[in-house]
């Protein structure tokens, strides 16, 4: 399957080798739904990839499929559901972003726990350096070029080495059956450690399961503070499954329909922030994020026990700057601040600094002017 394309490779390039001849700093733009993700950009134009879309390969029988990289989720899951197969891909927004987008920002959601992030599910892809030069890695070439694994470079590097172009990746079949349950969570703040131990206990593993506090919880048709899990498989496998998840209190069956209305309730202006810490200590990561979180009534979590992160959203913009700098700095976990206004930045401590030695090399071997998305990762990036 193919669809037509207005643009090459080969022609962005040459936008962005015109682009650094005039001194021009470009912030890559796919669909334009998740533009306040990241540090601020220092940039005079957009770089619009939204018109390079199309699926350029499709391959039922080999579970495979190349896509432009303006191309949205939402097109790859229907031009695979006809075939019974899926991309099992579903970060945080809405399936109206690009697969470029989602491959650049390393963005994952629930379905991790299963099938992993992109760097699990993208076997090659295509992108324009900040030099204007195409090159591919990963699948459809025979091998990688001077050294570099460049898929999983690519992925997460926020468009600081190139704009994505061209995503192949795995799919998987549709399952048999596939069911969503909630446990009601009596107790919010003391469960999510226990609910890994117990996941650890188990001889399969759910699709996703996310801890969820009683905000978001009800936001989402809930009764309130709840434990979420999506299993699949044949119809015997997920009947064992349904009574592995009972043994934790009253799992009743809801509308799959609630995976979307989570990965979709937080309101534009949020300041989303993402805690982690090993697996084994996903405990000391939510007792992280209810710290920060108290002072906010709006605030909301959700945690994935077996990846050892957790999520927080503060809604609106009556977070103080100031209040939010002081309790990171008491915080032992891992954060990465998704989504913050961009007044905030300067104030949180984790925009300080900048580019460490190795990174700074790479960026140089592949933007040395550092037009494409500066800042996006910090100072000197």
């Amino acid at each position: 399957m193919t669809t037509a394309v207005s643009e090459s490779a080969e022609a962005i390039g040459e936008r962005v080798r015109e682009a650094a001849g005039r001194g021009a700093r470009l912030r890559i733009v796919g669909a334009g739904t998740w533009l306040d993700a990241g540090r601020p950009v220092d940039s005079s134009e957009q770089l619009s990839l939204a018109a390079h879309a199309g699926i350029v390969e499709y391959t039922p029988g080999d579970l495979t499929l190349t896509a432009r990289g303006g191309t949205t989720l939402r097109e790859i899951h229907d031009a695979v559901a006809a075939h019974g197969q899926w991309l099992a891909l579903d970060p945080f927004g809405s399936d109206d972003g690009t697969i470029g987008a989602t491959v650049a920002t390393a963005s994952a959601g629930p379905l991790a726990t299963r099938f992993g992030t992109p760097r699990d599910l993208v076997l090659g892809l295509e992108f324009v350096s900040g030099r204007g030069t195409a090159a591919r890695g990963g699948g459809r070439v025979v091998k990688n070029v001077a050294g570099f694994d460049l898929t999983r470079l690519l992925t997460g590097s926020w468009g600081t080495l190139g704009a994505i172009t061209e995503v192949t990746v795995r799919l998987h079949a549709r399952p048999e059956s596939d069911a969503t349950l909630a446990v009601p969570a009596a107790d919010s703040r003391a469960g999510i450690g226990q609910i890994r131990a117990t996941l650890k206990q188990w001889p399969f593993v759910p699709f996703a399961c996310e801890v969820l506090t009683d905000t978001i919880g009800r936001t989402i048709g809930l009764e309130g503070a709840s434990v979420l899990f999506r299993l699949g498989g044949n119809s015997e496998a997920v009947s064992a499954q349904r009574r592995a998840v009972a043994t934790l209190g009253d799992a009743r069956e809801v509308d799959p329909q609630v995976w979307r209305a989570l990965r979709s309730a937080e309101a534009g202006g949020s300041i989303v922030m993402r805690f982690s810490r090993a697996p084994a200590d996903v405990q000391a990561a939510w007792s992280d994020a209810l710290a920060l979180t108290a002072p906010y009534a709006a605030a909301w979590m959700s945690g994935s026990p077996t990846r050892g992160i957790v999520r927080c959203v503060i809604p609106g913009t009556g977070a103080s700057a100031q209040r939010l700098a002081s309790a990171l700095a008491e915080i032992g976990s891992r954060v990465v601040v998704e989504r913050a206004p961009a007044d905030l930045w300067k104030a949180l401590p984790l925009s300080r600094g900048g580019a460490d030695p190795l990174q700074s090399r790479v960026r140089d071997a592949f933007d040395q002017q550092r037009i494409l998305n500066r800042g996006i990762l910090g100072a000197g990036a």
